[in-house]
């Protein structure tokens, strides 16, 4: 029987081109001075770089008081929506021949998985009050934290809550990780809503807003498109959306006849052709960002001119966003982030009121 390639023989994915954000077919932009960030009170598109200086915000400052960070980990026996899967060490899907858009895998089974979640409670907490909340992916992420405890402090934005959840294990088709981030539905919103946060607030004796306008995801790459995810399908839970490099392509798996292109739908159907819902969204992707990583072939792999796509049609539709085309960065690129997150915090709260609390 054939094997699928070893890590060790695999071809090296090659190096992404650097994009032009001026290229045409993508969108108007504004370059900004090198070094600054855009406007926090501004809808559009921007152009940052290509020098990346780490915020002021992103260290923690003497005289500003830090939140308690609490951790608890969930594992898959415990869960009724992901009891687990992994995709072999080593193993990686193939392309349908019949159909370049579908990826096939035979390497994934039923496998556990432990959790880590990480949930950041600011000091200026008033416990018994519903406080308004970011859910995010892949964590923990201490720079979160961190770029909260400085924001709250200045009154920049509320004083929110951040969950940080681990991820099942893996990535892309196949793995836990993947069918949680990648699935376009409202699964993984779910999990969260009814096995995360109930945790959340008794391990941590905090209590969470039920308003949507109060609650926000955030995430990178596969992260950034289940931020996007869990607050398309449930606008009644989020109303908030922060992606860095978001994974708007198509790396659904297993194959969904409704969105047979993954989240790649997006742009390409889904918010062309609904009407607005009430989100606002920041989002960014690096000049030098994924670029067809993998063995398909459908053109429909380029993390930049998804994130472009993603802009024009959030435009045309009315949202209030923000895109931001970041010079001299990679996917997900930590130096980008070092520099935006702190403004992106405040535009994405943007007229959630700093000092009252909801129910």
């Amino acid at each position: 029987m054939a094997q699928a390639p070893s890590a060790a023989t695999r071809p090296a994915r090659p190096t992404p081109p650097t994009r032009d954000p001026n290229t045409p077919g993508y969108v108007m932009a504004k370059e900004l001075p090198d070094g600054s960030n855009a406007p926090v009170d501004v809808d559009g598109n921007f152009i940052i770089g290509p020098t990346h200086n780490r915020a002021a915000e992103m260290s923690v400052r003497d005289g500003v008081s830090q939140g308690t960070v609490l951790n608890f980990t969930m594992k898959s026996v415990d869960s009724k929506i992901y009891p687990g899967i992994a995709r072999e060490a080593n193993t990686f899907g193939t392309a349908d021949p019949t159909d370049p858009a579908k990826m096939v895998v035979l390497t994934s089974h039923p496998a556990p998985y432990t959790r880590r979640v990480a949930v950041y409670v600011p000091k200026q907490y008033v416990p018994g009050t519903a406080a308004p909340f970011i859910v995010g992916a892949d964590g923990p992420d201490r720079g979160l934290f961190t770029a909260l405890d400085n924001l709250i402090a200045e009154h920049r934005v509320p004083v929110i809550i951040a969950i940080s959840i681990g991820n099942g294990g893996g990535d892309a088709q196949g793995s836990e990780r993947g069918l949680e981030y990648d699935t376009m539905s409202g699964r993984y919103a779910e999990f969260v809503e009814n096995e995360v946060l109930p945790l959340v607030e008794t391990k941590c004796n905090v209590k969470l807003t039920r308003d949507a306008d109060g609650r926000a995801t955030v995430g990178g790459s596969s992260g950034g498109s289940c931020a996007l995810i869990m607050a398309w399908y449930h606008p009644e839970l989020y109303h908030r959306v922060l992606t860095y490099s978001g994974t708007y392509v198509n790396q659904q798996w297993p194959y969904n006849a409704q969105t047979p292109h993954g989240a790649w739908e997006f742009h390409e159907h889904l918010i062309l052709d609904s009407p607005a819902k009430p989100l606002r969204i920041w989002m960014e992707v690096g000049d030098r960002d994924n670029f067809n990583p993998n063995a398909m072939r459908d053109n429909m792999h380029d993390w930049v001119v998804a994130n472009e796509n993603m802009a024009k049609v959030l435009a045309g539709n009315g949202y209030h966003y923000q895109f931001v085309f970041a010079r001299n960065a990679g996917h997900t690129d930590r130096n980008v982030k070092q520099q935006t997150l702190p403004e992106a915090l405040e535009y994405l709260w943007l007229g959630y009121s700093v000092d009252a609390a909801k129910n």
